[in-house]
């Protein structure tokens, strides 16, 4: 009996310490995660485009998904389940769902009071007028996997209207579909039209490429799998903007792929016969469909300070290390400003400041967080919080910080404030803005393809 009681005791005395360290730790991860919802709260009114709904009934408290996410504490764990607690930062990669054993996590999108900025769109992603579609970052939803998607089942919709019309749909001088951006979206569909032997003409205002020819050099540009027309299934989980811009060279070529670059495209107007005049800036086009492709951030803003015109005062950065023994600002909060700091900073002899107007940074990504403390700390960055730039001359730029202003030898400015959408064009093509629940559909969407890749596997 004294035996007995000594192996309890022995046994007590072993798995007590290491029952009150896990119960302590997960204590503590409750509070951690608490502390990052309550957080989150002030930063964002909720998800504003995709994100993970949880079935908290399936769920199994296993916190695969809260490792998975590439942007960081989007999940957490709460009472044994996990929970959204900064939907803000979500784009959509779809590891968490991925990652679920159960299926408990299926990517959605926001709720129908978040999408009132946004174009009315359907689930084919058709504008309120017929035959006019919206792809890529401009109809909501981040991330190129998305925008691949997108442009090839848009022109998997128009190729099945354009099979009805027949004999009817032969006209000279009248492609199938006329494509607006050669970014992911614009080329995705562009090469999905040529694999579904359509006729089309691709427009781009800047290069093929769109956003991403203007990424930092190195920027890391995909994390998902995704199946590209006429190449087939990209499985390659991480992949920088040099590799996707030479893959994507790779294909174009092999497809014949043809954009006419440095072409604006000002309006589209439906003739009576049902065919788009699309009015570009080198002349006119007539197509059975439009789709746009085009950019979210449209033309960058301005900060509308003294000495913004200067030359040296600029809005992209593309490659950094054009740059050395220079005295740089930059002006914004976001990952996009972050990154140019850091891919500066970097630089031989360069002196970078960070100015903000915020007293801390809330909408960046996980891993850039991280890289900028340590840029703090190497001293290749120096941020300033709640300031911005009052003035800029030839070789000083005037900064308000908490009211006061300094004076910072400076040799070049980029300001990375965002850029003003393109509203007022879809407005002028009379596109409607508006409210539409798409989640049901989304969800219908993401749980058909699971149960397909199961299949698969």
């Amino acid at each position: 009996m004294s035996e007995t009681l000594l192996t309890y005791l022995i046994t007590a005395l072993v798995v007590l310490p290491a029952l009150m360290l896990y119960l302590r730790s997960l204590k503590k991860r409750e509070a951690r995660a608490n502390s990052a919802a309550e957080k989150g709260k002030l930063y964002s009114e909720g998800p504003k485009a995709q994100h993970p709904k949880i079935d908290t009934t399936d769920c199994i408290g296993c916190q695969i998904c809260t490792y998975v996410c590439p942007e960081g504490d989007v999940l957490a764990m709460l009472g044994g389940k996990a929970v959204i607690i900064n939907g803000y930062k979500c784009i959509g990669h779809g590891l968490c769902e991925d990652a679920c054993p159960v299926g408990a996590i299926t990517l959605v999108l926001a709720k129908p009071s978040m999408d009132a900025s946004m174009p009315y769109l359907t689930p084919q992603h058709e504008t309120s007028e017929e035959n006019i579609f919206i792809i890529g970052e401009l109809g909501g939803l981040a991330l190129i996997k998305n925008a691949v998607n997108q442009g090839r089942d848009c022109i998997d919709t128009i190729t099945k209207r354009l099979e009805s019309l027949g004999a009817r749909r032969a006209e000279d001088g009248v492609v199938d579909v006329l494509i607006v951006g050669a970014g992911p979206a614009g080329i995705s569909a562009s090469l999905r039209a040529i694999q579904n032997k359509l006729t089309y003409i691709t427009i781009e205002r800047d290069t093929i490429g769109g956003t991403v020819a203007k990424y930092p050099r190195q920027k890391l540009v995909m994390t998902s799998p995704v199946e590209f027309p006429i190449y087939g299934k990209f499985s390659k989980l991480e992949l920088s903007k040099e590799n996707l811009l030479e893959f994507w060279n790779t294909v174009m070529k092999r497809a014949d792929f043809r954009v006419n670059t440095g072409e604006a495209v000002e309006n589209v107007q439906r003739g009576e016969d049902g065919v788009f005049a699309v009015t570009t800036s080198k002349g006119q086009h007539r197509a059975r469909a439009v789709v746009l492709a085009l950019g979210r951030a449209g033309i960058p803003r301005k900060l509308g300070v003294k000495g913004e015109e200067l030359p040296k005062v600029m809005y992209r950065l593309i490659e950094a290390d054009h740059y050395i023994k220079k005295n740089i600002l930059i002006v914004g909060g976001g990952d996009s400003a972050i990154e140019a700091a850091m891919g500066l900073g970097s630089q031989v002899g360069n002196r970078v400041t960070l100015s903000y107007r915020k007293d801390s940074f809330s909408r960046i990504k996980e891993r850039n967080a991280l890289r900028i403390q340590e840029s703090i700390q190497k001293g290749k960055v120096n941020v300033v919080f709640n300031s911005m730039p009052v003035e800029i001359r030839e070789d000083v730029v005037v900064l308000d910080v908490n009211g006061e202003t300094s004076e910072i030898p400076n040799d070049y400015v980029w300001v990375f404030a965002g850029g003003t959408p393109p509203d007022d064009f879809l407005k002028k093509l009379g596109l409607q803005f508006g409210i539409k629940d798409v989640t049901l559909e989304a969800s219908q969407e993401a749980r058909q393809e699971r149960a397909e890749r199961k299949a698969r596997s």
